[in-house]
This record gives C-alpha cells, structure tokens and sequence, in this order.
C-alpha cells in the first residue's frame, strides 16, 4: 500500500489537520472581527491591519480545502 491508497473505514490523518485547521481559523477570524467592532482600550501597534482576521480567514479556507480534499470516503 503506497501512500495515496486507503483501506475502507480509514481516515486520513489529513481530514483532521483540515478540521483543526478550520476550527482555529473560525475561533481566530471572529475574534478579529470582534475587535473590528469593539476595539480593545489600548491597541497593539500594527492593529489597523486586522492581522488576526486576515489570518483566521487564510487558516478557515485552508481548513475548507482540507476537509474536502481529504474527506472520508473520498477516492482520489
């Protein structure tokens, strides 16, 4: 069995890094949001770029890519 091949009823370890991914960028990317709206009392220095909402967002789509490339019972 090369790396590519799965047995039936197995996941690939993929799948879950796709899921941890897409969590985190949800959590990350609303807590950017959320300080969009109510900016906290003394900003870091660099807070115009919204640095936490760019990157939940970039995290939330590589977690979408992830999760349907590797999805179980999905044969490339």
């Amino acid at each position: 069995m090369t790396g590519d091949e799965m047995r039936d009823g197995e996941v690939s370890i993929w799948f879950f890094i796709g899921i941890s991914l897409l969590v985190n960028g949800i959590l990350i990317a609303g807590a950017g949001i959320w300080e969009i709206f109510s900016p906290p009392a003394n900003p870091v220095v660099l807070f115009q770029y919204h640095a936490n909402a760019w990157w939940g967002g970039v995290l939330l789509v590589l977690g979408v890519i992830y999760c349907v490339q590797f999805a179980p019972g999905r044969h490339s």
